[in-house]
């Protein structure tokens, strides 16, 4: 039977790749954007090149009820997904004196609120089908800290702590519930900030590709990673 896999955020950057990374190994996609739809068009197409069924979903993972109505709409036409990846998230950085609520809010309601509202309606069709995969993508922000990201820092350390406990509610259901910590990664981000300013920050003295933590996540839906469930693994270069 053919894997599907659900990606959210995956029309351009890490999701994009895991994406692709996915099809190569087999699965079936099923791509997610919010404003961008012709960024997802363009990886459809990449992946549709490999014989791989692929579709795309559009929803903004911030609104609990536009997310839970697209998904089951989703689930009750092509069945559920053996996996998901929980990869949608933005930045809204600013020192924490500076900081605007709506910073906090949107930072907050995007990564961590995006989290519960695309995991909340698939879950019990997931623990119903007996098997499935989760990697939400945390941040080494959120294992560290980092100045003038306390948003994102906050966001992305609320996830690791769903991670730690949906995985022992779905456990005995024979689905693992991983996080992904990337540190710093190409992305158009990372473009904008010049080298010398972030290499003396990671050991390696290089940023990391957006392939390197796809091929992490590729093995955590293998079958070979079927017994690792409630960790949190970094991809960034040795910073901690």
């Amino acid at each position: 039977m053919d894997k599907t896999v659900l990606i959210t955020g995956s029309s351009r950057g890490i999701g994009k790749e895991v994406a692709i990374y996915l099809a190569k190994n087999g699965f079936d996609i099923v791509l997610h954007c919010n404003k961008n739809k012709e960024k997802a068009l363009e990886v459809q197409k990449i992946i549709e090149q490999m014989g791989k069924k692929v579709r795309i979903l559009q929803f903004d993972v911030s609104n609990r009820a536009q997310a839970k109505k697209v998904l089951l709409e989703d689930i009750e036409k092509n069945g559920i997904y053996y996996g998901v990846v929980v990869n949608a998230g933005i930045t809204a950085d600013n020192s924490f004196p500076a900081m605007e609520d709506d910073e906090w809010d949107r930072v907050i309601n995007t990564n961590l609120n995006g989290f519960y509202n695309t995991l909340r309606p698939i879950i019990l069709p997931m623990i119903q089908n007996r098997q499935g995969r989760i990697v939400a993508l945390s941040s080494v922000s959120g294992l560290i800290g980092n100045r003038g990201q306390i948003n994102y820092s906050a966001s992305k350390a609320g996830i690791i702590g769903a991670v730690k406990t949906l995985c022992r509610e779905v456990a005995k259901r024979n689905i693992t519930v991983n996080c992904v910590a990337p540190g710093v990664i190409e992305s158009d981000m990372t473009n904008e900030v010049p080298f010398e300013m972030i290499k003396d920050s990671i050991p390696m003295r290089r940023i990391g590709t957006p392939k390197e933590v796809a091929s992490l996540i590729n093995y955590l839906f293998s079958e070979d990673a079927a017994y690792i469930t409630g960790q949190v693994i970094s991809v960034n270069g040795g910073m901690c």
